[in-house]
């Protein structure tokens, strides 16, 4: 499955270019990675109410080409690996033009309440069902 959020740069994310900065791109994959979690039917805010949380353990961007401000973003999510205890999305980064920009991946382990990591299979089985199905997709 494939998952799509549309995003408008804030002035704020710009450096004296106008070009949004590079460290603003972690914060639109996190938002890219909620939206996936909502469309599968799963809001991130029901995720963290059964005590169950992600931590990132790897990011990885190439930046192709600058994003501007005054310029809409869309970002195509895509989970590609899914265990019992991770994750993997991609991520692609297009411009108005439809262009790609930028492309990275986030790592992902699921960790329990007392932030060891969890066999999400093993204590929420329709969370992982969820995701796997995604993944097959």
């Amino acid at each position: 499955m494939k998952s799509e959020i549309i995003i408008e740069p804030r002035y704020a994310e710009t450096d004296q270019m106008g070009i949004i900065h590079h460290s603003v791109y972690p914060v639109w994959y996190e938002m890219a990675r909620v939206k996936f979690c909502f469309d599968i039917g799963l809001p991130f805010q029901h995720i963290e109410q059964r005590g169950v949380g992600l931590v990132m353990v790897h990011m990885a961007l190439t930046y192709l080409k600058p994003a501007r401000f005054g310029e809409f973003v869309r970002i195509e999510t895509r989970l590609t690996e899914f265990s019992k205890v991770r994750m993997t999305f991609k991520y692609e980064v297009y411009n108005d033009a439809n262009e790609m920009i930028n492309q990275g991946e986030t790592k992902l382990v699921w960790l329990g309440k007392d932030l060891k990591p969890l066999n999400i299979y093993k204590d929420h089985a329709d969370i992982y069902e969820l995701f796997k199905k995604q993944l097959e997709e």
